[in-house]
């Protein structure tokens, strides 16, 4: 696939991925195109590897998106537990009252 093909790629799975994984999302949509791509080469590395399957078949596989979506989803988790972003949930010492 070309560079233009694998940002489309990471842009789409990394907005899917947003829209999975609950809570506040602060960051931007280049963070979230740059955690897309990556995503999308965590998953087509970690399908090759653990299940012996080419992970990136073509852009309009299934495979490839399946693989770019969980990727993305997985790393932003991670980003979420660097950064420390909570989930949504009020906290700290005024999270009781209002």
């Amino acid at each position: 696939m070309s560079i233009i093909a694998w940002i489309i790629l990471g842009l789409v799975a990394g907005m899917v991925a947003r829209m999975l994984v609950p809570g506040k999302d602060p960051q931007g949509l280049v963070i979230t195109t740059l955690i897309g791509v990556a995503g999308a080469l965590l998953g087509g590395f970690l399908a090759t590897q653990l299940f012996d399957v080419d992970g990136v078949q073509g852009f309009f596989n299934l495979s490839t998106w399946i693989t770019a979506i969980a990727g993305a989803a997985v790393l932003l988790l991670a980003y979420h537990l660097v950064t420390g972003q909570n989930s949504g949930r009020r906290s700290g010492r005024w999270a009781g009252r209002r």
